[in-house]
């Protein structure tokens, strides 16, 4: 059974951690695609209708895996969007991740910088470490441990596919149930904790962690 399937979600009103004039950013739940895929179902841009009644927009103004929950940013205009485009383009968007891993991760913070290219096989793709690929950087910092577990807080400075992901492998610790990077198990241990776009006025908004990581994280100190 693949992760999305076990972590079908039914769709209700969706929670939002921040609302002006130009955005909204949404707690997207473990297992809810961002838009519909070719197989179908739910999405996040079901939600659309609730947000907005203009006859343009909203958009995505970036993505998240299925398998992560946290903060997505919707923009509600146009204008809004190239904004947001512009400050995850150059960079200055601020994206913090909490991840529980598998695994002892050696020291307290350090910067993992391995080029990302995507592989394809008859059992589907992967992003896999190449030099010959595109530049990632990650910074990290270990925010908690607890025996065979370690709570990382994670800042992607670039933004690849599945990069926060295969940087923890690099790690030698694979984030917890990430099925497609060998863990096996139930939700991915992977949070889009906070976002900051540095606009005027900016955008800022906190994720709470989902009931799926609550165990591991409060064994690795986290307290609610």
């Amino acid at each position: 059974m693949g992760v999305r399937k076990a972590w079908a979600v039914t769709l209700s009103s969706p929670v939002v951690l921040f609302r002006d004039q130009r955005f909204v950013v949404l707690d997207k739940p473990t297992g809810l695609a961002v838009h519909a895929g070719p197989a179908g179902g739910g999405s996040v841009e079901d939600w659309f209708p609730l947000l907005s009644r203009r006859k343009d927009g909203p958009w995505l103004a970036h993505r998240l895996d299925a398998d992560t929950a946290g903060c997505l940013v919707v923009a509600l205009r146009h204008a809004a969007l190239l904004a947001a485009q512009a400050c995850f383009a150059t960079g200055s968007a601020r994206k913090t991740y909490w991840a529980v891993v598998d695994g002892a991760v050696r020291g307290e913070h350090g910067t993992i910088k391995a080029a990302l290219r995507r592989q394809t096989s008859p059992l589907g793709w992967r992003m896999v470490i190449d030099a010959a690929g595109q530049t990632a950087v990650t910074d990290w910092q270990v925010l908690g441990r607890a025996d065979g577990l370690t709570w990382l807080a994670l800042q992607p400075r670039t933004g690849r596919t599945h990069q926060v992901r295969v940087h923890c492998v690099a790690l030698g610790t694979p984030i917890l149930a990430d099925e497609r990077y060998g863990i096996r198990g139930d939700g991915l241990h992977l949070l889009a904790r906070s976002i900051h776009l540095p606009l005027d006025p900016p955008v800022d908004a906190i994720a709470e962690p989902p009931p799926h990581m609550m165990a591991a994280l409060e064994r690795c100190g986290f307290r609610r």
